[in-house]
């Protein structure tokens, strides 16, 4: 058997059959799920063909749960249906109640509607009895009704307990079917939240640790130029100093003029180096700032999507 979508079911080709199978969770962590099949049909004698009133749409059929009486809570449906196309098919059964919009359906075989027709006969003429029969009482028969009592008109009470019992399983499948639906696309919502969430961590983590990788060979630039610094102002002061005192101006005069690569063209300078240690920092601490940043992205998101989880 091959899987058909639904909208196929109502031009299937002479011969053919097609099945609706109910799967259900056995631990109740997840709503039923259906599943419709395509197949060679085969002797269908032992079951009933069941048809709906005019003027139902067949695809609506397919799409609807069935159930063998009025009453029943709404996850007691049936659990596999035939269908040909024409008519439904449910083992066991001469006749199931069906709700497509909220109103209940009854599909019938041709059996039941036929008793079903003879019973409303046999009613109507129990009812209005002819005027030439009168029944006969003995005054000791407690069962014998007198003429002038009042008289109850039972097939209407019939009719309206039976209005108010589709009413009451009208209200009650709407009712699991909505709270079915929000919790089941609520917990989809956060289930699916959780999981972009965590996607969020891991691509925030790794942009912080790259970051910070970055802040570190910035760092590092800086300590080894502050390291080049310190020996450099070592001579500067050396050859600044006389009797034991730094000259001011010869000290300022070297760190802003004294080259250090010897490159006419382009001199390299003490002043140049502190220029180029200022931005080693400006660069470490963006790095860090850029760093943070992410992490606690990280955090916020990786927490988020826990609390999302054991919700």
């Amino acid at each position: 058997m091959k899987t058909i979508p639904v909208d196929e079911v109502a031009t299937l080709q002479d011969g053919r059959l097609v099945v609706r199978q109910k799967f259900t969770d056995p631990f109740g962590a997840e709503p039923p799920s259906y599943q419709i099949y395509q197949g060679t049909a085969t002797d269908l004698s032992s079951m009933s063909a069941l048809t709906a009133p005019e003027g139902t749409d067949y695809s609506a059929l397919v799409k609807a749960k069935f159930y063998p009486r009025r009453g029943m809570p709404a996850t007691d449906d049936v659990e596999k249906a035939y269908f040909d196309g024409k008519s439904v098919f449910v083992p066991g059964a001469t006749s199931v109640i069906a709700f497509i919009n909220g109103s209940p359906v009854e599909l019938k075989s041709e059996k039941a509607a036929e008793d079903a027709a003879f019973a409303d006969a046999d009613a109507g003429a129990a009812a209005a009895p002819s005027e030439d029969e009168e029944e006969e009482c003995d005054e000791d028969d407690e069962d014998c009704e007198d003429e002038d009592e009042e008289e109850y008109d039972v097939a209407g009470n019939v009719d309206d307990t039976n209005s108010e019992a589709d009413a009451r399983d009208n209200a009650a499948y709407d009712a699991s079917s909505d709270v079915t639906d929000r919790f089941g696309i609520a917990d989809e919502v956060r289930f699916w939240s959780a999981v972009g969430l965590a996607a969020v961590f891991v691509g925030s983590a790794v942009m912080g640790v790259l970051q910070h990788m970055k802040a570190n060979e910035a760092k590092d630039a800086y300590d080894d130029l502050s390291d080049v610094e310190k020996s450099l102002m070592v001579e500067v002061d050396k050859a600044c100093t006389s009797d034991g005192v730094i000259d001011g101006h010869c000290r300022e005069a070297m760190i802003q003029k004294a080259n250090l690569t010897g490159d006419e063209m382009n001199p390299y300078t003490i002043a140049k180096l502190r220029e180029r240690k200022k931005t080693n920092k400006k660069t470490q601490d963006s790095y860090a700032t850029a760093r943070n940043i992410w992490f606690g992205v990280a955090g916020l998101s990786l927490t988020a999507a826990i609390v999302l989880y054991v919700w």
